[in-house]
């Protein structure tokens, strides 16, 4: 009787295991890029993963952002906030899908050199006109 309770113990754990939800993990994210990114199990009480953006009003491209596993409530929403005189919006959009949250990596090198020097040019040739 004792091994057949702890077979059915054995395999409720691993369908628990089996069953949790993955998602992608940024706990550092500055201007749309992750600096650090990983894949996160997430615990029974988080059922979705999530992206959470904020930026500030007016730039756009410039904010923070963070992925991970939460709970749904609150998903899907956006809210505008104010710290020290400076506007900002805060974004959070959920999914409940195995990494259906993508991860934005930092540029390559390559790309960021050649961005440099297509700024210096343009910089350049904008000085020239003046």
């Amino acid at each position: 009787m004792g091994k057949i309770l702890y077979g059915v113990i054995l395999v409720v754990a691993l369908s628990v295991v089996v069953n949790s939800l993955k998602c992608n993990q940024c706990s550092y994210g500055l201007l749309g890029f992750c600096l650090s990114s990983s894949e996160l199990v997430c615990s029974t009480n988080t059922s979705v993963c999530y992206t959470g953006k904020a930026t500030f009003t007016g730039l756009s491209s410039v904010g923070f952002n963070s992925q991970g596993c939460r709970e749904p409530s609150g998903c899907n929403a956006t809210m505008n906030s104010t710290l020290v005189g400076v506007d900002y919006q805060t974004r959070i959009d959920c999914c409940s899908t195995d990494k259906c949250n993508p991860v934005s990596s930092a540029p390559a090198p390559k790309m960021t050199f050649a961005a440099i020097i297509g700024a210096a040019i343009l910089a350049s040739a904008w000085g020239s006109l003046m």
